[in-house]
């Protein structure tokens, strides 16, 4: 049997959680003082997924760079392949807050939208 801690981040308490699990299934999750400890570690060993945060080229902005995220989370093992996308996207200001970037990053069906606004020189 193996035995993984975690710290929960699905309310303010941050319960610290033990899981063991056995051949890639969970025996038992202790620790958690609210159903959402469960739920966040068996998410976190099954399918962990991130809101993703990073900056996009602007041209003819104030800055050079806006600031945005992915609307929802994203699987963890795609967050690189999403910077990749990101890292090529260049907006045109004036940008919106709001404004989506791309529609469905990565086919996540997730989209990426702006989370500043950008008024043009």
């Amino acid at each position: 049997m193996e035995k993984r801690e975690f710290v929960c981040i699905g309310c303010p308490l941050g319960c610290n959680v033990t899981v063991d699990t056995e051949g890639g299934q969970i025996r038992s999750i202790a620790g958690n003082t609210c159903p959402r400890g469960a739920d966040y570690v068996t998410k976190e060993l099954t399918d962990p997924r991130r809101i993703v945060t990073s900056l996009v080229r602007v041209k003819g902005g104030e800055l050079p760079v806006v600031s945005v995220k992915t609307e929802a989370d994203i699987p963890k093992d795609r967050i690189g392949e999403c910077i990749g996308v990101l890292k090529d996207i260049e907006l045109q200001a004036p940008v919106r807050m709001g404004q989506v970037v791309a529609e469905d990053i990565c086919g996540t069906g997730i989209r990426v939208i702006a989370t500043r606004a950008d008024a043009a020189l």
